[in-house]
């Protein structure tokens, strides 16, 4: 079928709704699970200070993502050879069934969340389907002067579920039921797969003799899998280290997560029918909207991990929220960075088509680092007007940037490669949160292990502990003093106890040091400090996108001809 007879005025809207949903749900899923931990860790039992429960921890949260990013490209390139909307089917079915097996995980502790594990990572193969087909189907429904209002609208349901997950996950964790976490995705999960098998439509012409790209597909996934792997480790005591960049396991995986990726790189170069299409590079528009989705991604990806900490385990507590409550209203007080994605998203997708991407995303990316410079500047104990103010500056930013870039990579594509070069798109933008979540973890540890056992050690002493056992406990690694402020927990009722240190102080002492406001008051300082480096390093970062996408060029738009060649276009006058 002709790619211009595919725009009906009434498919498209079925097309937009239903990719959006289903986008929608599976960027919920991503953040639901950050602010529900301390419910799901209480009703599997687990102890977050026993050992190896950081790594696991990071697991629950990240299978999900890493599953997904390795995945999207494969799916992509399987999606251009069987047809986008049967894998994007596929993708809701699975994503589905991955929901009902999490909802049901059957042991506790650490066993519990191996399972978990495993479940999230079936949820993950699903969400992978879906996001590299959404863009694809979007761009093959919707006429290039409306592509940038869809794929805007599309891109805010992508980034708006994130800030979604966070209420919603909240108020399922008010309940106490988590199992609830995984069960709500179910029923849209079901009408979801229903509604896309009914009324989706194979609209673009499938290839004959195409082959999958085997060798492509082992480097880029083993490539990929290392680097994740390695920064995942490397941000988790070694040793007498805060960190473990100094683990042979860690080098040894990113060392090899790099080589895989060269060799996959010249694989890509010499394969007749590549997964990875670097011929797409020569088209410029594309490759500058991808570099500046990578950056903004790393920018942008470990954000709301470090606003739930600040929230959940450091600014409620301060303000006497009880740690059963603090999910609910951390979720709420992030609330105004959706506002600004819902307000910015849609107008500037619309602008874009009529106006070219370049203006619209660069002055985004530009919104957004002056909202990480306010947030950056906000004490530990913030006035809560400012902070929503802030967060809407960088929500609004982040939507002005994501629906034009979305549109101008989309429109600088052959129909014929819409479905791997969204797949790489949606590569670039999961690559880039999965190493923002590194990046972010890696900046904050490091400088909790500058101020956190001098604070701790002092703090304690200054309440009446021994020094030989404020000493002791000063030495807890920094990755448990962050994670236990993000599930919201104390980590020193049990250090004391360890120690045999509580029972010897007076009562109301031991109060006060295992109470909801003491240890936010003593890794407030020290979390602040790392929280400063994290939000500088976005700003920087914001700016080189903002570079990046002012030099994309003026109004670009691919046009097909009947060799299907990877030719760029002409830029128009625009």
């Amino acid at each position: 079928m002709a790619e211009g007879s595919t725009h009906n005025q009434h498919y498209k809207w079925i097309a937009l709704s239903n990719t959006t949903l289903g986008v929608l749900m599976a960027t919920i899923n991503q953040s639901i699970l950050i602010i529900a931990l301390p419910v799901i860790f209480n009703g599997l039992k687990v102890n977050p200070l026993a050992s190896n429960q950081t790594g696991l921890l990071l697991w629950v949260l990240l299978g999900f993502n890493v599953a997904t990013t390795v995945l999207l490209v494969l799916f992509g390139r399987l999606s251009d050879m069987f047809g986008r909307v049967r894998l994007y089917n596929l993708g809701f079915l699975v994503f589905t069934l991955g929901s009902v097996l999490a909802s049901l995980t059957w042991s506790q502790g650490t066993a519990g969340e191996v399972e978990l594990i495993i479940f999230r990572i079936v949820q993950g193969i699903g969400g992978g389907f879906l996001f590299s087909n959404s863009a694809a189907i979007l761009t093959d429904a919707f006429p290039q002067n409306q592509r940038g209002l869809a794929l805007g609208l599309n891109q805010v349901a992508a980034i708006g579920g994130g800030i979604i997950g966070l209420l919603v996950g909240g108020a399922l964790a008010a309940t106490g039921h988590w199992r609830w976490v995984f069960l709500v995705n179910v029923p849209v999960g079901i009408f979801g797969t229903i509604w896309a098998f009914v009324a989706l439509k194979e609209v673009s012409r499938r290839p004959s003799n195409q082959r999958l790209d085997i060798l492509g597909n082992v480097t880029l996934t083993l490539g990929l899998l290392g680097i994740m792997l390695g920064l995942t480790y490397g941000i988790m005591p070694y040793g007498s280290h805060s960190m473990g960049w100094s683990n042979p396991r860690v080098i040894g995986e990113l060392i090899g997560g790099f080589v895989f990726l060269i060799v996959f790189v010249i694989v890509e170069t010499f394969t007749e029918q590549p997964l990875f299409n670097l011929r797409l590079f020569g088209i410029w528009p594309f490759t500058a909207g991808n570099l500046s989705g990578l950056l903004a991604s790393l920018a942008r990806g470990g954000l709301q991990f470090m606003l739930i900490i600040w929230l959940q385990g450091i600014y409620l507590p301060l303000h006497g929220i009880s740690y059963a409550n603090t999910p609910l209203i951390a979720g709420l007080y992030t609330l105004p960075q959706m506002l600004g994605f819902l307000v910015a998203g849609p107008i500037s997708g619309t602008l874009s088509d009529r106006f070219g991407a370049r203006t619209f995303a660069t002055a985004g990316m530009v919104v957004t680092a002056l909202g990480f410079y306010l947030l950056g500047s906000l004490p530990v104990d913030f006035n809560h007007w400012l902070f929503w103010i802030y967060l809407f500056v960088i929500g609004a930013g982040m939507g002005l940037f994501a629906s034009p870039n979305s549109a101008a990579i989309m429109n600088s594509l052959p129909a014929r490669y819409r479905g791997v070069g969204s797949g790489m798109r949606s590569t670039f933008t999961n690559a880039g949160s999965m190493l923002s979540m590194g990046i972010f973890f890696s900046i904050m540890i490091a400088g909790l292990a500058q101020k956190l056992p001098g604070t701790l050690y002092s703090g304690l002493t200054q309440h009446g502990i021994p020094a030989a056992g404020a000493a002791e406990i000063s030495k807890l690694p920094p990755t448990s003093s962050l994670f236990a402020a993000l599930l919201g927990y104390n980590p020193l009722k049990n250090l004391l106890q360890e120690f045999g240190l509580l029972s010897h102080i007076p009562a109301a002492q031991a109060r006060y040091l295992t109470g909801h406001t003491y240890f936010p008051t003593l890794i407030g300082p020290p979390f602040m400090h790392g929280l400063k480096l994290a939000f500088l390093v976005s700003l920087i970062m914001s700016l080189v996108a903002a570079v990046v996408s002012f030099f994309r060029g003026k109004r670009y738009v691919h046009v097909e001809d009947s060799s299907e060649a990877v030719v760029p276009a002409p830029n128009s006058t625009k």
